[in-house]
């Protein structure tokens, strides 16, 4: 009851090892502390837990002297709202905020969770744009072959893997020409068979160095690091702005898609967990290409029928 009457008073019941000395207790403050504290979030990957971080210090810094108890639905609403000219980034509140409120009810800082059936905006995105073929060929123009930037594309492209698995690429991954890596975000192991062009670009580095790409000081790169030296590439290649890294990612599913890849087959590349998200990737696999497919196999069979086999037509009447 102790406890109890002080949540209600706005007093925390979170450990005070969970915030500084500076956190007011029922605060926002307070709650985000808590929720770092968390067996939730510790379980997290490193690269989730950075996600959730930045969005909710910005939400602890607009909000954090306020009360958790005070916090009512039309609160919420009113905030994501201010992000309609954004809906990606107010759907990514939404979230945050989501997450908090559940934690706070898990350890009684509140009764209720006033986010409940609130849904996210739509978005009309299928977020980062996929490369084209055009796109690529303009890049590859622009970087020779031999350049960091060249690897860059070629490692991103051939494996199909996110910036933060291509940076922690190395020789230790490679065997019998297969390079096999545990992905940082969903610690699924994916084995990808080495593109042609992709060893090339590996046998003109130098052997001494285990990790493919460096940086100009020769360290490794970080993911936001890389990401942000890779679009420094794109901007010298003249190429539209919007273009990443992760969109290379989009693009050689869109491969995979057109070169009659199975869903099950591009998800053994991709690590994708369901075939919603390999959905999502493929959405760009040229509709042209795949019908000129579809017809060379109707063709295809035709002329195989009529030089095999008798060619039964139908009764005129059934």
């Amino acid at each position: 009851m102790a406890a109890y009457e002080a949540a209600m008073g706005g007093e925390s019941i979170v450990p005070a090892s969970a915030g500084s000395k500076r956190t007011k207790p029922g605060t926002m403050d307070a709650l985000v502390a808590s929720y770092y504290q968390s067996t939730e979030y510790r379980n997290l990957k490193p690269i989730t837990q950075r996600t959730y971080r930045s969005v909710m210090e910005h939400f602890r810094e607009q909000h954090g002297h306020r009360l958790v108890r005070d916090l009512q639905r039309e609160h919420v609403k009113a905030i994501v709202a201010k992000l309609a000219d954004r809906p990606s980034a107010s759907n990514n509140w939404l979230k945050a905020i989501k997450i908090l409120m559940r934690h706070a009810v898990e350890v009684g800082m509140r009764r209720d969770d006033p986010t409940t059936g609130l849904r996210k905006m739509r978005t009309g995105s299928t977020g980062y744009r996929t490369w084209t073929e055009e796109e690529i060929s303009r890049f590859y123009e622009a970087h020779p072959a031999g350049s960091r930037a060249r690897l860059a594309l070629d490692l991103l492209l051939h494996t199909g893997q996110r910036r933060a698995d291509v940076v922690r690429m190395g020789r230790q991954h490679v065997r019998n020409g297969v390079l096999t890596i545990p992905q940082q975000k969903t610690g699924t192991e994916v084995s990808i068979p080495l593109h042609p062009d992709l060893i090339t670009s590996l046998d003109a580095l130098p052997k001494r160095n285990m990790t493919f790409l460096l940086t100009e000081y020769g360290k490794p790169f970080t993911p936001d690091g890389f990401g942000n030296w890779f679009r420094d590439r794109v901007v010298e290649a003249k190429l539209p702005k919007g273009l990443s890294s992760h969109g290379l990612r989009k693009a050689a599913c869109r491969r995979l898609a057109e070169a009659g890849c199975t869903a099950n087959e591009i998800m053994s590349i991709s690590g994708h967990k369901n075939l919603k998200e390999v959905t999502t990737y493929t959405e760009a696999a040229s509709r042209s290409a795949l019908a000129v497919r579809a017809m060379n196999n109707v063709w295809s069979r035709a002329e195989e029928t009529e030089t095999g086999t008798e060619i039964v037509k139908p009764a005129s009447k059934v």
